[in-house]
């Protein structure tokens, strides 16, 4: 079983940059569980605060992202990730320094902003230099190991992450990062590979010009994979799901974290619980669900889930709010990983059946665009309303309303798509 995985990491080059991309990976969500404790250290359970920061790591998604394929595809690949990982392990250290001594969020932000936007170019440049390193039949095994690996690294560094910033407070948790990102540079370097493109200083000048332009690039980019998207039902169908999935989890992201602050008493630590057996959930569901998908209606199996879902969450903020136990967190969490699995997988592979291999990435990366604006809308509607009302009182009015919504869908009756 794990033969051929074993096989292709003794392949050096591959080897190192696995172990560079787990580390890095790694340090991704231990960015995100300190950024969490900052917000608890600097102004307490605020749903607001915690909005705010995520709004500056979650805009280079749309300003950067339709930027980065393009100069990573004329770099050497090899550098712009070394140097990329090097350059976030700087701002972090920064960001680690100045926790303590900076009273003013507005530095803190530029710094969480500029960390993220580097980052955007590690992850095309990551799957782009794969090909160079391994043989053509080996491919899909590499990739296939790369995902599944990173995914257990982001579960890990919720998990220990959130332990790290519980134990040491957010700067400690910031100072463990930059060590990991200092690492994955460090294990890239070791990368042995004859360079394909290179860096040029009239790169970073057009950076600052394209990143004026990229309004009318992104919004053209956008147009264009939504005009496909919505000529065909089934792939307009996958746009409603993906934007009701995004928005229902921007609404209850904040929300919900201040939720389980202040029922558990805890800063960082059972949200490393909670994201742990959520990801062991993700992961169990979607092989599950890959075993017995062809059995039933795409369509249908994503409607009845997120109904369900929604169902689940009530259950589950009622119950936790009653008898407030760790081990409640980690089980809903993993029973509800499990639930929402089946709806990811199944909208992916409605669009791969349903539309033009060569529209792909224009209907992806605006998918992702999409997906993000849906989240970050209902992410400050919640965090507002949390000014006013309870955390509580929110996830439950926002399982109400997924649960009405989804369940008029489930049950009205519609013309097969597939």
């Amino acid at each position: 079983m794990f033969g051929p995985y074993l096989k292709i990491l003794k392949n050096r080059n591959f080897f190192f940059l696995w172990l560079a991309q787990v580390i890095s990976q790694f340090g991704d969500r231990l960015t995100q569980i300190a950024l969490i404790g900052l917000v608890y250290s600097k102004v307490g359970a605020s749903s607001l605060g915690l909005a705010k920061v995520m709004f500056f790591a979650i805009l280079p998604v749309f300003l950067v992202s339709p930027l980065a394929g393009v100069y990573v595809d004329r770099w050497d690949k090899r550098k712009t990730m070394y140097i990329s990982d090097f350059i976030r392990g700087l701002l972090i250290l920064v960001l680690a320094l100045s926790v303590l001594r900076v009273k003013n969020f507005i530095p803190l932000y530029l710094l969480i902003f500029l960390t993220f936007c580097v980052g955007r170019f590690f992850i095309p440049a990551k799957m782009s230099i794969i090909p160079s390193l391994v043989k053509g039949e080996e491919i899909f095994m590499a990739n296939s190991l790369v995902s599944i690996t990173a995914n257990v690294a982001a579960v890990l560094g919720f998990g220990i992450g959130g332990l790290i910033v519980e134990r040491w407070g957010p700067n400690g948790g910031f100072i463990v990062d930059s060590i990991t990102f200092f690492l994955s540079s460090l294990f890239i370097i070791l990368i042995i590979i004859r360079p394909q493109g290179r860096f040029k200083k009239e790169d970073f000048l057009e950076i600052g010009k394209d990143l004026v332009k990229v309004e009318k690039s992104l919004f053209r980019e956008l147009k264009e994979g939504l005009n496909y998207l919505f000529s065909k039902k089934a792939t307009l169908f996958s746009i409603k799901s993906l934007s009701f999935l995004f928005a229902s989890l921007g609404a209850l992201y904040v929300v919900f974290i201040v939720f389980i602050q202040e029922t558990l008493n805890t800063v960082t630590k059972d949200l490393g619980f909670l994201a742990v057996s959520l990801g062991i959930g993700l992961f169990l569901g979607s092989l599950g669900y890959g075993r017995i998908a062809q059995r039933f209606s795409l369509t249908k199996t994503i409607n009845f889930m997120f109904f369900l879902s929604n169902i689940f969450l009530l259950i589950f903020v009622i119950t936790l709010k009653s008898f407030p136990w760790r081990i409640l967190v980690c089980l809903f969490s993993f029973l509800l990983g499990g639930l929402i699995s089946p709806i990811v997988i199944g909208v992916n592979s409605l669009i791969h059946k349903k539309s033009k291999d060569n529209f792909w990435g224009r209907i992806f990366s605006s998918l992702e665009i999409v997906m993000h604006f849906s989240f970050l809308i209902f992410m400050f509607i919640t965090s507002f309303l949390a000014e006013v009302y309870s955390s509580f009182s929110i996830i439950i009015l926002v399982g109400i309303i997924g649960s009405f919504i989804s369940g008029i869908i489930l049950f009205k009756k519609e013309e097969c798509l597939e």
